[in-house]
């Protein structure tokens, strides 16, 4: 048998492995040490100790653990809490007016953390009382709740940028630069649509009674500036120095970790059982991210020597389409992938295979890693799996789980429509980081 054919018989033996629930990290190193050693001898060995320690030597990966600490520290700090306050009693005669802070926090609350669990159950514990004693639509505030809380895979300090970057061999910073813009572009394209909704029928979001509303603009104007003032200057301190070139990723992301605790701990908020928590929940989803980005490593050293990538660039090259529609083809495959797997699974895995395709194509790499993020953040809001959906459902027991996939699928076609556009229009995700580095 030729080692491209043993390849793809690797790749097989990979997905069925996983559609049956065997753990991704486990699966990949047996299968390429396995196939490899059925392909080429004890070499196999060799190289998953050289894959290994180059993982291992990527500095940027560092910041990985720093950007979740920083995330889990935020929620339990308070912050998101007085700025959704405050929103809500400036906008509280505004039909929608919850639906707007909402994404407005979620948008604050992405800049500051770059992960999504965080988001959604944090501002489903703050919102969903509220939203139903006012009298909103269950599938509406559902569908906002969850699209708004995805945005933090998307919006930097992303911590899916930051692993995607060494994979892509692109810089982290100018991914976090290209994530910008279609980051609020989707953010305001929520709003947008879920402001005309309400104008349309006010019965979806009518507006709040008058015991929910402030009882002074100061007062609203105190709580609101208590919330938005730590969290920006977090933001500027943290992605700014990162975006300007101050500090590397990793130092950026040491910084918001500190100035998280600093927050914190002025909030009143923080105790050392919270730091505690904290800190292991920080290390089980690091552990996780990192060991799996090490067994995809030895994965795709080993697929790669077999010759199998290259017999995919050239079949999927080949293929009767024009290069968009190979490009179309590819955002497919990732769509549907996302359903059943995580997003680092699909990163570490698929993201090697295709990028060959891209470039062979003459796209850049960066517009494509900007389009696989926006896609898997779509993947996130779509049933059966829609992960966002089990968070919220979580802590809200009150939601049916119908509705909230009622409410989810009208923001994942939003998001599909974000997708067209940065597909587009790639200047979407090339423009800043031109402008920023050149």
């Amino acid at each position: 048998m030729s080692p491209e054919i043993l390849g793809v018989l690797l790749l097989v033996a990979l997905l069925v492995s996983i559609f049956v629930g065997f753990p991704i990290s486990f699966t990949l190193i047996i299968c390429a040490l396995g196939f490899g050693y059925a392909g080429f001898g004890e070499r196999v060995f060799s190289l998953m100790v050289m894959q290994v320690y180059g993982f291992m030597k990527e500095e940027v990966l560092a910041a990985v653990p720093l950007f979740v600490f920083m995330g889990y520290i935020l929620e339990r700090a308070g912050l998101m809490e007085r700025l959704f306050r405050g929103f809500q009693l400036i906008m509280g005669p505004v039909r929608g007016s919850l639906f707007l802070a909402v994404l407005v926090v979620a948008t604050v609350f992405a800049m500051a953390t770059g992960i999504i669990g965080a988001p959604v159950a944090v501002i489903g514990l703050m919102a969903v009382p509220i939203m139903m004693r006012a009298g909103y639509d269950a599938r509406l505030s559902a569908g906002v709740i969850t699209a708004g809380g995805c945005l933090g895979i998307l919006i930097p300090p992303s911590v899916m940028l930051v692993v995607m970057g060494p994979i892509a061999n692109v810089s982290v910073v100018r991914l976090m630069a290209g994530a910008i813009l279609p980051g609020f572009l989707l953010s305001g394209m929520y709003m947008v649509y879920t402001m005309i909704r309400c104008y349309i029928n006010p019965k979806l979001g009518p507006p709040l009674p008058p015991e929910e509303r402030a009882t002074s603009l100061g007062y609203a104007l105190r709580e609101l500036s208590v919330g938005i003032v730590p969290p920006l200057v977090l933001i500027v301190a943290c992605l700014g120095s990162i975006l300007f070139g101050l500090a590397t990723p990793t130092e950026g992301a040491a910084m918001g970790a500190f100035g998280a605790v600093v927050l914190g701990l002025i909030n009143r908020r923080l105790s050392m059982r919270t730091i505690i928590e904290s800190t292991w929940t920080t290390v089980e989803i690091s552990s996780m991210v990192l060991f799996l980005g090490m067994a995809a490593n030895v994965y795709g050293a080993v697929f790669t020597r077999l010759g199998s990538s290259t017999l995919i660039v050239k079949a999927l090259m080949g293929l009767p389409l024009p290069p968009m529609g190979i490009i179309l083809v590819l955002m497919v495959i990732i769509f549907l992938l996302g359903w059943p797997l995580e997003w680092p699974a699909i990163v570490f895995i698929f993201l090697p295979l295709f990028l060959p395709v891209v470039t062979g194509l003459g796209y850049d790499p960066l517009w494509f890693c900007i389009l696989v993020a926006v896609n898997l953040q779509t993947a996130f809001l779509s049933p059966p799996v829609a992960i966002a959906a089990y968070y919220l459902k979580g802590v809200a027991p009150s939601l049916e789980l119908w509705d909230i996939y009622a409410g989810m699928i009208q923001f994942m076609i939003l998001q599909l429509i974000g997708l067209v556009f940065v597909l587009l229009f790639p200047q979407l995700s090339l423009w800043l980081p031109k402008v920023m580095f050149g």
